[in-house]
């Protein structure tokens, strides 16, 4: 076949080639002129949190200042027992002031309200050791049946401070992924992959493990996701 008419039939099998993978894989652009294409690479994987906190508010209310602020301190040794017993360490526990409030002192306070002082305290667990604070959280009904007004928000809000641990890995396998695809296209469109001539390691998205898009940290699991984006010159 003439060579004039040999390149044409080239680019357009080229041309379907590109057209299939854009469909179906990560190619996000081909660039005859220059001889380079653009793939992303997309990594997931799920990581454990390593680090916890637990904020456990708890409130009173009565006409007596006094007897507000003793029944708080009860409730609060009442919570530093509970944790004791349930394996949390001491020097995982920060115990914060007692907080005594005269509602009829305040600027725009109600004429009718029932009670004349209302107090709150709060005792936050801060570790490393999620699994046991998790326990912890999940075994607190005696104190509620004690009669104590527990406001554990929406339970331990979990962490992952090794970050940076996780991101090397999760990094490497979209690495992998686009260098996988972009290879497979080569062979496919009858060029060798050359050198990578840029990359852009894209955001890592943290989530939750309940399906949702942001991580709110009610979720011990964290998901990881980050789609990179390569370019590589063909042969």
């Amino acid at each position: 076949m003439p060579i004039d008419r040999v390149v044409p039939a080239l680019l357009v099998a080229i041309g379907v080639a590109v057209a299939g993978w854009t469909v179906s894989q990560g190619l996000e652009r081909f660039r005859m002129s220059d001889r380079t294409i653009t793939v992303k690479g997309l990594a997931e994987r799920e990581v454990e949190s390593d680090f916890v906190v637990w904020t456990l508010t708890f409130r009173r209310a009565g006409n007596v200042f006094g007897e507000v602020q003793k029944a708080l301190a009860a409730d609060r040794e009442q919570v530093a027992a509970f944790l004791r017993e349930a394996g949390i360490e001491d020097a995982e526990v920060e115990v914060r002031p007692l907080q005594v409030i005269d509602v009829y002192s305040r600027e725009y306070s109600q004429p009718n309200q029932p009670m004349r002082f209302t107090g709150s305290g709060q005792v936050l667990v801060k570790s490393a050791r999620v699994a046991e604070v998790s326990r912890a959280a999940l075994a607190i009904d005696p104190l509620i049946q004690a009669g104590l007004v527990i406001e554990g928000g929406d339970g331990p809000r979990y962490q992952l401070r090794g970050f940076n641990a996780a991101k090397a890995p999760l990094l490497a396998e979209a690495t992998r992924n686009a260098r996988e695809q972009a290879s497979k296209f080569a062979a496919e469109a009858g060029a060798a992959l050359g050198r990578l001539k840029s990359a852009n390691q894209g955001v890592i998205r943290i989530a939750g493990d309940d399906g949702g898009d942001f991580d709110d940290g009610s979720s011990r699991v964290k998901r990881l996701r980050v789609v990179s984006t390569f370019e590589y010159e063909l042969q």
